[in-house]
């Protein structure tokens, strides 16, 4: 028996935000001072380090429950699970409903809750709770639900990934045009099968790495200085990644048996595209190769930061076929990793299960 996705599903907010979009914002450093560059060639080098050139913004209307919804309701579809028979519903995030023009999360009741009614599912024995492990929560989701499966305590889970991250940044800290917003979620069931959930690896560094990504008020010395905003000390991140991801990964893919030259695709947080892509680097160095051409996807060139539905989103992306250099087929091993506030990291080892 092993844990196998059997349908995604995810929803791309259709509003549409470039890098030209914050050519007339003004940017301060943490010290609260303005940053007197040019901002086109501000801009110009996040776009250079990030490889983003446009993020998506959800509708006013819509909270992160209702991307959730919408996410679950087409992986439910493709799935063909009754849903009624769903054991669990998993949604991470990490600032629960944010409503547009109101900075205070509500996370009560529970985002999973909120999306179980509005699935319309009535079966008291599925459980939904919520779960908050940064950017890596969609996996420590699946990571949770395998668990579950293994002991024996449910045979089938939607885990969902959703985030507004749009109501949460600092419109004035450069950094913060990373971030966006989005859902992706994935049905996952308990069956015999040679394929599915090969093995996972989870670590959590919170001593100095504990504020590398933290809430802190605002750089702007008077609009924002109350204020708590979502921020990332962007070096920091990026070293500590570089240093921790690849040697689990390793760890992840060693556990699971199967050999290197066996890994097919790679899905890494859609983070910053330096950043995954020196992470991917350092993975196949550490057997003593090089990462093979289009072995990694990638969605954050027009998606941007959305956290916890980065990975998830992109990987509904790829099995519907939205892009032609990345084809998986019945077998094919991939290996998913994440990174974030924390610090957390985590890997999983799939084989693929069309």
């Amino acid at each position: 028996m092993n844990t196998v996705i059997t349908g995604t599903g995810s929803y791309i907010p259709e509003r549409v935000v470039t890098n030209n979009d914050f050519i007339e914002q003004d940017f301060f450093a943490e010290d609260k001072l303005q940053i007197k560059q040019d901002k086109k060639v501000v801009i110009d080098k996040f776009e250079a380090i990030t490889g983003i050139k446009e993020r998506r913004y959800a509708d006013n209307g819509m909270n992160a429950s209702d991307l959730a919804t919408i996410a679950a309701e087409r992986a439910i579809v493709n799935s063909q699970i009754d849903r009624e028979a769903l054991d669990l519903i998993i949604v991470a995030h990490n600032f629960g409903d944010v409503s547009h023009g109101n900075r205070q999360a509500d996370t009560v009741p529970a985002l999973a809750s909120r999306v179980k009614y509005a699935l319309g599912i009535k079966n008291a024995s599925c459980i939904a709770f919520d779960v908050l492990f940064g950017c890596p929560g969609w996996l420590m989701a699946l990571m949770q639900a395998d668990a579950f499966f293994k002991a024996g305590m449910s045979r089938s889970a939607l885990i969902i990934g959703a985030e507004t991250l749009s109501r949460v940044y600092d419109p004035f800290d450069r950094d913060s045009m990373i971030f966006s917003d989005g859902a992706g979620a994935a049905v996952l069931e308990y069956i015999q099968t040679e394929g599915g959930v090969l093995a996972s690896n989870a670590l959590s560094h919170c001593q100095e790495e504990l504020g590398y990504l933290q809430m802190a008020p605002g750089n702007h010395p008077e609009a924002c200085s109350q204020t708590l905003q979502l921020k990332m000390k962007g070096r920091k991140v990026y070293e500590y990644a570089l240093k921790h991801v690849p040697l689990a990964m390793k760890a992840c893919v060693d556990k699971s048996g199967v050999a290197i030259t066996d890994i097919k695709k790679v899905f890494i947080h859609q983070a910053n595209e330096k950043m995954d892509e020196a992470i991917l680097d350092a993975f196949f160095r550490l057997y003593n190769m090089e990462a093979p051409e289009n072995s990694m996807p990638m969605n954050i060139h027009d998606l941007g930061n959305s956290s916890v539905a980065t990975i998830p989103t992109l990987y509904d992306m790829v099995v519907h076929d939205y892009y032609q250099q990345h084809k998986l087929e019945n077998g094919d091993v991939v290996l998913f990793a994440s990174v974030g506030a924390g610090m957390n990291i985590n890997a999983v080892c799939y084989r693929y299960v069309k």
